[in-house]
């Protein structure tokens, strides 16, 4: 790293803000990583400061002090002491305050001085603040706190001017003797600076009480949760349906030109029948997966996702969980591999095991594409009430069926790991804040970005390879059935048909289920080219190519199984780092796959014998 470059390390308590000033400083000059040897999430970025110098930002978990006592709030104290293997010692420490609520804020920043580097306290928030009538005075509590303080609205366009300025300068120089108190005492001191500093009408905002005393309603509130959660999985297929269609159409559109433009042989069934029959059928589910992921973003930055996992605290505990351990499985929903690294959060050691060994039952929108190809093609899109879509419905009723499964599976684990302590939560509530477009138009297109990463990596491999063995070898000469029957596919996928045949799967369902434990979508790419290769999906899309080939019964049986089936190879991995043992990855696995069977199996026949 050049002279010219400043590091810098911006730290906060959870619900600052910090992740927004971030995104306002760097913009799209971001990189996403893990921590080396964890899953944590790492986000650097940069930018390039008036003067020309260039800052390096690093994002660091959010935490409360550094008396740590999760594994996020272990990586940024080892981070800022400079103990961490492979990061190198910031230069620059900014602390990001909420200058709505500087209690909790300050006593960490009072932790921060004691390492004796540059700081510069940001007070994030300051036109919350103004609203809200609290007025800080900004020299005095810079005067008090012995650190440089600025004002900055991450939210808004030169909201972070300020601190730019103030970053470009001279270091700091941050003494870490504290006078005028007793010295281990640092709630005192908070509560000394703040009464010289700070004066505030109220402790927290009129407007945010008179919406928490309807969303936290015992009744009122589980009843808003329910009805936000069913109005988004509806939206999955109001909004998100139109575009996947246009995109599948438009797949299979470019799939026939160029088998045109093509000679006959293998190079036009590898573009043909395996890119844009497996690739094309998958990238058509990204605007359903953004949809969700739309509404999972909106929720998290308005500050109502805090207040649900209080409101669920209760349930939870009932059922071996904790309030906790709500917003890692609501993260589940898109991805396994994130909810499960954000059950670092949780201090109790039973409690995030519990999490963990749930989180892969919530449905990922790896599963996504999954449902919403059986649903189309089997379940009509008939009105329900004239206002609710049926195929919305089924949709809803499978997330619902994977977070029953997970009650079940952690009321289970309680029953079995009895813990009779107390698991208080101690959550603090941010305040309702508006959305930005900005916040949420990034984080789409991190999560897009992910997405199509995959698809241009795993599933592009295991595509390419489902259609080798849909192809080869050739048909003996004289061979009176289908080329793909005495392929290795066709082989291996009639001998696994045999395991599967009880639950209504055929060879074709069968052998999808192979690379769909690499990656849950590549369970479509791979239906896709078993039946492009076999002739069935031919002139018709993937969906009519299933209706022709296999039962209702056998569609709501492979839906079930996705609901419930072990999850992919990669969050077993995470599993195994998170917990350190191959017992458990063994346990979640086996568990899975016996509640995919027997819930498939259950499925399977009852649906028989009405239809």
């Amino acid at each position: 790293m050049s002279a010219s470059t400043l590091r810098i390390a911006l730290v906060g308590n959870p619900n600052s803000g910090k992740t927004a000033l971030f995104n306002l400083l760097t913009g799209g000059r971001q990189k996403v990583a893990n921590y080396a040897g964890v899953t944590i999430e790492r986000k650097e970025g940069r930018f390039v400061a008036p003067s020309g110098r260039v800052m390096q930002v690093l994002d660091l978990p959010g935490a409360y002090s550094f008396d740590a006592v999760s594994p996020d709030e272990q990586i940024t104290r080892d981070v800022l002491e400079g103990r961490y293997p492979g990061e190198a010692v910031p230069d620059l420490v900014v602390c990001v305050a909420d200058a709505t609520n500087l209690r909790l804020h300050l006593r960490f920043l009072l932790e921060l001085k004691q390492l004796g580097r540059p700081v510069v306290l940001a007070l994030n928030m300051m036109d919350a603040a103004k609203k809200r009538g609290i007025f800080i005075d900004v020299p005095e509590l810079q005067k008090r706190l012995g650190v440089p303080v600025v004002e900055t609205v991450a939210v808004r366009r030169g909201g972070a001017r300020a601190l730019i300025e103030r970053v470009d300068g001279d270091l700091p120089v941050v003494s870490s003797n504290r006078s005028g108190v007793q010295d281990n005492d640092l709630h005192a001191e908070v509560r000394t600076i703040l009464a010289a500093a700070v004066r505030m009408p109220r402790a927290t905002a009129a407007v945010d009480d008179a919406i928490d005393r309807v969303v936290l309603h015992p009744v009122a509130g589980l009843a808003i949760l329910a009805t936000v959660m069913f109005l988004v999985f509806q939206a999955v297929y109001a909004l998100g349906k139109p575009l996947t269609d246009l995109i599948g159409d438009g797949f299979d559109a470019l799939g026939s030109q160029l088998a045109l433009w093509l000679p006959a042989g293998p190079l036009q069934g590898l573009v043909v029948e395996g890119l844009c029959g497996g690739l094309g059928t998958v990238l058509g589910f990204l605007p359903q997966i953004l949809v969700l992921f739309f509404f999972i973003l909106t929720l998290e930055e308005s500050g109502y996702l805090p207040r649900a996992a209080f409101l669920l605290d209760r349930m939870m505990v009932s059922v071996g969980l904790t309030g906790r351990s709500f917003i890692p499985l609501l993260s589940s929903f898109a991805c396994a591999i994130p909810g499960i690294m954000g059950t670092r959060t949780i201090t109790d050691p039973r409690d995030r095991l519990a999490t963990i060994m749930v989180a892969p039952l919530m449905t990922c929108s790896a599963r996504l594409p999954v449902y919403a190809l059986l649903i189309a093609a089997f379940i009509p899109a008939y009105p329900v009430l004239g206002v609710f879509n049926l195929q919305g419905l089924v949709l809803f009723a499978l997330y619902a069926a994977g977070i029953l499964g997970a009650m079940l599976v952690g009321w289970v684990m309680k029953r079995i790991r009895r813990d009779r302590s107390e698991h208080a939560l101690l959550m603090e509530l941010p305040a309702y804040r508006m959305p930005k477009a900005r916040d949420i138009a990034i984080g789409l297109y991190e999560r897009g970005m992910v997405f199509l990463k995959r698809l241009t990596g795993v599933i592009l491999a295991l595509t390419v390879l489902m259609w080798a063995l849909s192809s080869f070898p050739a048909p003996p000469a004289g061979a009176a059935g289908p080329a793909i029957d005495y392929s290795f596919a066709g082989y291996l996928g009639r001998g696994l048909a045999h395991v599967f045949a009880p639950i209504g799967f055929n060879w074709q369902m069968s052998i999808a289920l192979i690379p769909a434990f690499a990656a849950r979508e590549t369970a479509v790419a791979a239906l896709a080219t078993v039946y492009a290769v076999g002739g069935d999906a031919v002139g018709a899309g993937l969906g009519q190519a299933l209706v022709g080939n296999i039962s209702l019964a056998s569609a709501l049986s492979l839906l079930v199984w996705f609901a419930y089936a072990p999850q992919c190879m990669s969050t077993l991995a995470v599993i195994k780092r998170e917990t350190d043992s191959w017992r458990n990855v063994a346990i979640s696995f086996g568990y899975m796959f016996a509640m995919a069977y027997a819930a498939s199996f259950v499925t399977y026949q009852v649906a028989r014998m009405f239809t």
